[in-house]
């Protein structure tokens, strides 16, 4: 089992910047591949970015040379800095896991975070 915990969302203006966090628990953390997705209201589940066990990233291009992931498998967590946001960002935020490659369907990850807003203002 792995359990996940996002944090680092809120409100901010346009242009602006936020980082998101996700701790995970668990000693096989480094072995997992780590995706960030985000749902706005009446909006199905988008994959945002994903960084497999091996660092490899990938990122959804609408927030290509934006935003960036990363992992710290000292620290169990993955990240997402988020810069130049705009109000088409705005969404809940949530953090996967899956003992697989990343791929950018929800439905193949096994494990999720309870989500954290993120609110860009115009």
């Amino acid at each position: 089992q792995v359990q996940l915990v996002e944090s680092g969302g809120g409100l901010v203006q346009a242009g602006g910047s936020l980082r998101l966090s996700c701790a995970a628990s668990g000693r096989t953390f480094s072995s997992y591949a780590m995706g960030w997705f985000r749902q706005a209201p009446g909006k199905e589940r988008e994959f945002v970015a994903g960084i497999s066990s091996a660092a490899n990233t990938y990122y959804a291009d609408s927030v290509k040379g934006r935003f960036t992931i990363s992992r710290d498998n000292t620290k169990n967590t993955v990240y997402l800095q988020m810069n130049s946001l705009n109000p088409e960002d705005t969404a809940v935020y949530y953090c996967a896991a899956r003992s697989r490659s990343v791929v950018v369907t929800a439905a193949a990850y096994d494990y999720w975070g309870q989500g954290t807003q993120v609110t860009v203002s115009s």
